[in-house]
């Protein structure tokens, strides 16, 4: 699976041959290969309510931490399938339609995937998960990284692993450079306590000469996900300085939403979901969604494949939503119109897409086949609305279509 994978990943990223440039994109390629999203970096309740899921939906979306493919299932869909480059993002998403059909209750659920850091999963993937695995997931799983299966990490804290775990955890080695600790914030009974705490304690960490020079780097910036293309976006918000553009997603991030609401700032600051009863969380991992999941996890499935090509082999106007995160950001004119040529050939009149930019603006336009894009409908009321009440707060703005017919 992995030279399969790697192939395609080239040809998504590599776009800038032997240049400075083109062996950044070289270095992130190889990097997708691994893990690089524990947790998807979209909310999906702002996905959710773009869609509209309605019974005899059928999705397709790429998968990154696979946390949007079991939100969306919550909402009984009639299928979501799902995408990813990265051979380990589709284990990952295997594992956890697997989990969500064998494992016994929502409490195991919760604290494989809500905790992910307890010896006992163990047991729990042995005695219930591993025998709902196809053989090329299972032997991912079993498989020896370092001195340990790759399972593991689920018993070790699953989300400081990965490349954006990794991440999370150099930005909490900063911060103690600048004497900062996190606690305040994820105590803080009000916006206006947030507000104090960012001004006072994280902005002035934007002006340390580590953050600039680390900031001004591209491949500083690769465990979040963002390649040269996306990151060179980001920067032209900034006027070419992309400093500016992550000071305000952070202070979004920390100040926009109750800290007791957004998963995301937990997850960024106390690298864990909160643990009270009562704590935001992705719906999947909800109590109260739980026996949907459960009962719709088999319409779910993820595949090792371009969201292009997966289109490619779908039937004509056999889907009503498409969710392509960021996707977009890393592609040229040539790949772009290849994607939407298939999402038009592929969709239903009122069809859906959304989608994020790291920019504030619509890629779409000028860049899109004007015979392609007239036939879809910007809707910018609710792509407004999208942008602020995502709580992840680190993309310049969310976007949906329409299909026109």
């Amino acid at each position: 699976m992995s030279q399969s994978a790697q192939v395609q990943l080239d040809a998504a990223i590599l776009q800038n041959g032997d240049t400075a440039t083109g062996w950044l994109e070289r270095l992130f390629s190889r990097l997708f290969l691994g893990l690089v999203y524990p947790q998807i970096w979209e909310d999906p309740v702002v996905d959710m309510d773009a869609l509209e899921i309605a019974p005899d939906d059928n999705l397709v979306c790429i998968a990154s931490g696979s946390c949007n493919l079991l939100c969306y299932l919550t909402a009984g869909p009639a299928s979501v399938t799902a995408v990813d480059l990265s051979p380990a993002h589709v284990a990952l998403g295997r594992l956890k339609l697997a989990a969500a059909r064998s494992l016994p209750d929502h409490a195991a659920f919760y604290q494989f995937f809500g905790r992910g850091d307890m010896a006992s999963n163990m047991t729990l993937y042995d005695s219930y998960i591993r025998p709902f695995l196809d053989p090329e997931t299972r032997a991912f799983w079993d498989g020896r990284c370092m001195f340990s299966r790759r399972i593991s990490v689920f018993r070790s804290g699953f989300y400081r692993h990965g490349a954006l775990g990794r991440f999370l955890g150099a930005v909490h080695l900063v911060a103690r450079l600048g004497r900062v600790e996190f606690s305040p914030l994820l105590t803080a009974r009000s916006l206006s306590e947030q507000r104090a705490f960012f001004e006072s304690r994280v902005a002035p960490l934007f002006d340390m000469w580590l953050v600039r020079k680390l900031a001004g780097c591209r491949a500083a910036l690769f465990g979040l996900g963002i390649p040269p293309a996306q990151y060179d976006k980001l920067a032209a918000d900034g006027d070419g300085d992309v400093l500016p553009v992550l000071r305000e997603r952070v202070r979004k991030l920390m100040c926009a939403f109750p800290i007791r609401d957004n998963y995301f700032a937990w997850q960024a600051f106390a690298r864990s979901y909160d643990p009270a009863p009562d704590a935001a969380l992705p719906p999947y991992l909800q109590e109260c969604n739980y026996l949907a999941l459960r009962d719709h996890a088999s319409r779910g499935r993820i595949v090792n494949r371009s969201l292009t090509d997966q289109l490619a082999l779908e039937p004509d106007g056999s889907k009503q939503g498409y969710v392509l995160l960021d996707a977009q950001d890393w592609m040229n004119d040539g790949q772009l119109n290849a994607l939407w040529r298939e999402i038009t050939r592929t969709a239903t009149p009122g069809a859906r897409v959304i989608f994020r930019t790291g920019g504030r603006d619509d890629i779409l336009p000028g860049r899109v086949a004007p015979d392609i894009l007239e036939r879809w409908h910007y809707d910018p009321e609710r792509s407004a609305h999208g942008t602020e009440r995502d709580r992840s707060a680190i993309y310049g703005a969310f976007h949906l279509y329409r299909f026109a017919g």
